[in-house]
């Protein structure tokens, strides 16, 4: 054969041309990613979004790590689409996802999924049309004319209607200086969604321990990596101010800012601090965002453009280019905590995305959370101690109304001594507060007559009057009808009572005791929804209100300046249930609210109407001992091996059966192996047993704090019967809820 010759047997020593094969994780609940195929001429690396083919569906994915393994033909695989012009989610990030997955037990499709919440933002943003001067004069110079060409010399490059906002004009004047060529048309990138903050715009003002604690958290970022602080200090103690100065160090450095808030729906006076702080404000991220503000957030998170963010907790899983620093504030907050789809712990979740990155986080609360407190007491945190309120203004003076011996008048909720606070107050031209954590008018109706109890007709909850709509609803599935005038079963009229007071009760209480005093009752369920709460949020603290009645969304860290009592209507509400955490989660929210008091240095008082007081949660927030109350919640949960001394794990399994929903979870039951350190409660009906037409079965599984709960999770779920027809099983790993 000469060199010349073809060779006829390349096909048995060489090996033939394969098409590049990559995993592409796509937003489904599928337990790994697809395998696609690359066209040839198309360039794709980890973390690339892409389109591909899903059935009969096109859907968006990120190409994962991993290789193919080949067990597939290419030939059978279908082919990336499209491949969009977006920066690829980087690789501490995709390990950060799968992280997430493996932990909660999710599919890692739907936990990539939070990360792609935005897909109109994965293409760039279209060029915005402009205006630059190119010189002369108009045939007749006007004095409008006149200012637009003073503004336009220059040589800046102008929007249309930001030349003619510029120079007082109407665009027409601009429109006519156009027309007349004095103008070329050019393109202009798209403007930023917010300002670029400044670390230097406005120097703090701190003060002695404030001041200290900013040294603190200054020297945590400047030595670089992962670690953890946690900002401890009482409600007014400057803690923002201190975790401003983190903020501004990491801003210096080039780096992103994420600063997780539990309801930045509802903090606009955050938003305006950040602002006078570094002279712009943060780029906001959370359901309530217009979603073409939402995509161009997400788009200048992940090319850099945006420095900080401030979110609800899914801004954990924004793609940053360059993340350098997390603040969780108020980490203590149930809000942190998702139970849909995911269920995950964002401020857990924080800690790890940092550790990943390798960069530091700091946790903030006036009320630390038992495993944060844990964790700064055996040195895994940094805890900076901020004792006392800014500018030494007094914390509120606490006291019990023992309601057995102050009892309000028949019909009404408010002790005699709560009402004379509240008309002195008031009479000094400052404001009360009335704090009750539940919404509506009544959380239960019933029959004079029959005893008739309005229920739910798909879930185990009673219906709650909502008086100012007219309306008894569900708080679960939120069913609603037309509050009756008979009852439905005895059908007298004119003998159903309200049971108990929800917020809208006392507000007509109290106008009945106050009748020229100025009211605003603050809910999350009112009309209006997250625009009306911080219109009248504003209004609070400009004095436009003399009394507040309000739930816990009271407790979100606002500053009322002429707040001065505070009156807590049920301090024993949140005792009665069996949750584990009831003790910690009472004493974290009247604390949190009973600082909403004094802020601003007036004298203050707070006054917590209880059947118990001498129960220890009591004790411990009239006392202002907050350390007592600590050693003894942990000493307790320790002895019981609770969190964080040990885990838990809650499965519900629900189905439209009760048979199949009990069948299938005592089928898990029997399924766990024998694992020595890890037990199993249940399977017993949920205290919500019925939820949308649901029945609900709960097993708890507790362990020691080394136990490998996920193994033991992953091989009850293998071995034991696999989900159909209706049923569906619900893992939450560290359950914050125990309904």
């Amino acid at each position: 054969m000469t060199k010349d010759s073809p060779n006829l047997f390349g096909s048995l020593f060489e090996p033939a041309t394969r098409s590049r094969v990559v995993p592409v994780l796509v937003p489904m609940p599928a337990p790994k990613p697809y395998s696609y195929t690359v066209p040839d001429g198309v360039a794709v690396e980890p973390g690339s979004i892409v389109q591909v083919p899903l059935g009969p569906r096109k859907v968006i994915g990120v190409v994962w790590d991993g290789e193919d393994d080949g067990s597939v033909d290419a030939k059978k695989l279908r082919a990336i689409e499209r491949v969009f012009d977006c920066p690829p989610i980087g690789r501490e990030m995709r390990q950060f996802l799968d992280w997430v997955a493996g932990y909660t037990l999710s599919p890692p499709g739907l936990v990539a999924r939070m990360a792609l919440r935005a897909p109109a933002a994965f293409d760039p943003e279209p060029m915005v049309e402009g205006l630059r001067f190119v010189g002369g004069q108009p045939e007749r110079m006007t004095p409008a004319r006149a200012r637009v060409l003073d503004m336009a010399r220059d040589g800046l490059s102008w929007t249309r209607s930001g030349l003619a906002h510029a120079a007082g004009v109407s665009t027409s004047v601009v429109d006519g200086l156009i027309a007349q060529g004095i103008f070329e048309t050019i393109f202009l990138p798209p403007p930023p969604v917010v300002a670029l903050p400044d670390p230097d715009f406005s120097a703090p003002r701190l003060e002695g321990v404030q001041k200290d604690a900013a040294v603190d958290i200054l020297n945590t970022v400047r030595s670089g990596g992962f670690s953890v602080a946690l900002i401890d200090g009482v409600t007014g103690s400057g803690k923002t101010e201190v975790y401003f100065e983190a903020i501004a160090e990491t801003l210096r450095r080039g780096k992103q800012v994420l600063i997780l808030l539990p309801e930045i729906a509802l903090t606009a006076s955050f938003l305006e601090r950040f602002q006078d702080r570094f002279g712009a404000k943060p780029a906001e991220w959370h359901s309530d965002l217009a979603p073409r503000t939402r995509e161009k957030v997400w788009r200048q998170a992940v090319t850099g453009e945006v420095r900080v963010v401030a979110g609800a907790r899914s801004a954990l899983f924004l793609p940053f280019e360059d993340l350098g620093l997390i603040i969780v504030d108020e980490e203590h907050d149930p809000a942190y905590k998702q139970e849909d789809r995911v269920y995950y712990n964002a401020r857990d979740m924080a800690v790890v995305r940092a550790r990943i990155s390798d960069f530091p986080i700091v946790l903030v609360s006036a009320t630390p959370s038992v495993e944060s407190q844990v964790n700064g007491q055996s040195g895994r945190y940094t805890t900076i101690h901020l004792p006392t309120r800014f500018g030494d203004a007094a914390l509120p003076d606490l006291h019990l109304v023992d309601m057995r011996r102050h009892a309000p008048e028949r019909g009404g909720f408010l002790s005699p001594v709560l009402l004379r606070g509240i008309g002195k107050t008031i009479e000094r031209g400052e404001q009360a507060l009335l704090f009750l954590n539940r919404r509506g008018y009544a959380p239960l109706t019933l029959c004079r007559v029959c005893g008739h109890r309005f229920q739910c007709p798909q879930c185990s909850s009673w219906l709650v009057e909502h008086r100012f709509r007219n309306q008894i609803q569900c708080h679960q599935c939120g069913y609603a009808e037309r509050t009756p005038e008979a009852c439905p079963d005895c059908g007298t009229l004119d003998h159903l009572v309200a049971c108990g007071p929800g917020v809208e009760r006392i507000a007509e209480e109290v106008e009945r005791h106050f009748p020229e005093a100025r009211t605003i009752v603050l809910s999350s369920d009112m009309a209006g929804g997250v625009k009306r709460l911080r219109l009248e949020l504003d209004a609070i603290a400009k004095g436009e209100a003399d009394i507040v009645i309000g739930t816990q969304l009271v407790a979100k860290g606002h500053n009322f300046p002429l707040m001065t009592l505070v009156g807590i209507v049920d301090a024993d509400l949140g005792l009665a249930n069996g949750d584990p955490r009831a003790a910690e989660r009472t004493f974290q929210l009247l604390s949190q609210v009973t600082g909403r008091a004094g802020r601003t240095g007036r004298e203050s008082h707070g006054l917590l109407q209880t059947y118990q007081p001498q129960h220890p949660v009591m004790q411990a927030i009239v006392s202002g001992d907050a350390g007592a109350f600590y050693d003894r919640e942990i000493g307790e949960r320790e002895r019981a091996l609770l969190p964080p001394f040990g885990r838990l794990a809650s499965i519900i399994v629900s189905a439209d059966a009760r048979g199949d929903a009990e069948a299938h979870a005592r089928g898990l039951r029997q399924a766990a192996p024998q694992v020595s350190g890890i037990s199993i409660l249940g399977p017993a009906e949920a205290p919500l047993a019925l939820v949308r037409g649901r029945h609900r079965f709960r097993l708890l599984v507790h362990g020691r704090r080394a136990s490998d709960m996920q193994a033991f999770l992953r091989a009850m779920l293998a071995h034991g019967p696999k989900e159909r027809g209706s049923v569906h099983v619900q893992l939450d790993i560290d359950p914050q809820s125990f309904l």
